[in-house]
């Protein structure tokens, strides 16, 4: 009986060591992977979550996105952005729109943004000029 209880506790133990959930950022503390820019915009940071529970923090959309060229898309558990909006809210990067904009600088300067509700991004479109991208399209520009 004893060898069971060992061996439940032990896969109990690894479920829960290995989730896989976004992590808050600790702003002004913590270097982007890509850069090693210190992580300080709340309205531009990105987080990768691969399918082990490893998690990697990015100062901005576009770092995440040059990143993501070098590594396994497949290995990835979740991909987040920070929502535009709501400054330091992880929000699901696959579902977000995107904004390009001159009028709104990002980090590392490809002024880029990203919402989690399309009329929040189209209505910031209006106000400063730009396009608006799906994650699709996102990646398609940054694949070239």
């Amino acid at each position: 009986m004893r060898p069971f209880v060992i061996i439940l506790l032990a896969i109990l133990g690894l479920n829960i060591g290995c989730s896989v959930s976004p992590k808050p950022i600790d702003y002004g503390h913590v270097g982007c992977h890509y850069c090693s820019m210190t992580i300080v915009d709340k309205q531009h940071a990105a987080q990768l979550v691969t399918k082990k529970g490893k998690v990697y923090n990015f100062d901005a959309v576009e770092c995440m996105m040059n990143q993501l060229k070098d590594w396994d898309e497949s290995t990835m558990g979740l991909f987040l952005v920070n929502d535009f909006e709501s400054p330091g809210e992880l929000v699901d990067a696959k579902k977000a729109t995107y904004l390009i904009s001159e009028n709104i600088p990002s980090p590392m300067g490809a002024f880029l943004s990203a919402f989690s509700e399309k009329e929040a991004a189209q209505h910031t479109l209006e106000a400063n000029d730009g396009e608006l991208l799906t994650w699709s399209e996102l990646k398609e520009q940054y694949n070239q």
